[in-house]
């Protein structure tokens, strides 16, 4: 079933054009990898289906609904975003971030419900946070405080989740750990990810789909196994790769070729 439509959909900021014409399907419990060189629109791709943008053209579907007839709150149910920045304005309890992924079903007083301490708890463990659940977000390390927010947004609930580099600040053993988290969810929930990545080999290992981004156009779209290819990965970034295969998983493997080997 198909969750989310991209219709043709086209931004620019002031006159400089950074997006065009870009139309993907997405079905419900489906991992898509945007990827693509710096200033490809991966970014302001994400924040359009956060409807924190608006597009210039075309328009963007939620199970048939134009996102831009949507109440804030239903959206919030919907739809989970994590920035690539994190600011949580002021010096809030890593408890407090979480539980603000509960806002959207909170009553008219506002006030958390045992079951919203008892979800967040739970999105606390998943992340291995729970420890530092009454210290100040201000005081984690990148990477803690990466995966405060990456439990604030599980805390929603939602049926779509919205990552801007899920990795950024993370050691290896995390970014695994959290894949398979999400992982899991799709599973079990139907949970859809989109998810923005530097890494390709990142992006092969746990994305059904790749959108391969390039100059504001979608270069490529389809299986790891049809995005990630020499000639393809070469037009894109300029840059010469050999792809083989990974030796335990069987997806493709990228590796830089260093244009300093050349002599």
């Amino acid at each position: 079933m198909v969750i989310l439509r991209i219709n043709d959909v086209s931004f620019r900021y002031s006159d400089r054009p950074v997006l065009q014409h870009i139309s993907i399907q997405i079905r419900a419990g489906e991992c898509i990898g945007l990827a693509g060189p710096n200033g490809s629109g991966k970014t302001t791709l994400l924040r359009l289906l956060a409807r924190l943008l608006e597009p210039g053209s075309g328009s963007i579907e939620v199970d048939g609904q134009p996102l831009d007839k949507i109440s804030r709150r239903q959206l919030a149910r919907r739809i989970a975003y994590v920035p690539q920045d994190h600011h949580a304005g002021f010096a809030f309890s890593v408890l407090e971030v979480v539980l603000m992924g509960r806002t959207p079903f909170l009553n008219g007083f506002g006030f958390e419900r045992p079951e919203d301490f008892a979800i967040a708890g739970r999105m606390m463990d998943l992340m291995d946070i729970t420890h530092l659940r009454n210290h100040s977000v201000a005081d984690l390390s990148g990477g803690e405080r990466q995966r405060a927010f990456l439990a604030r947004a599980l805390a929603q609930q939602a049926d779509i989740l919205l990552l801007d580099e899920p990795n950024a600040h993370l050691d290896i053993a995390h970014q695994i750990a959290i894949f398979s988290i999400l992982k899991s969810l799709r599973i079990e929930k139907q949970l859809t990810v989109i998810f923005v990545v530097h890494d390709l080999n990142l992006a092969s290992l746990f994305g059904d789909r790749i959108a391969l981004l390039h100059e504001g156009k979608l270069a490529a779209l389809g299986a790891s196994h049809e995005v990630l290819t020499e000639d393809t990965i070469a037009d894109v970034f300029s840059t010469e790769v050999t792809v083989d295969r990974h030796p335990v998983m069987d997806t493709p493997r990228v590796t830089v070729i260093p244009r300093w080997t050349k002599g």
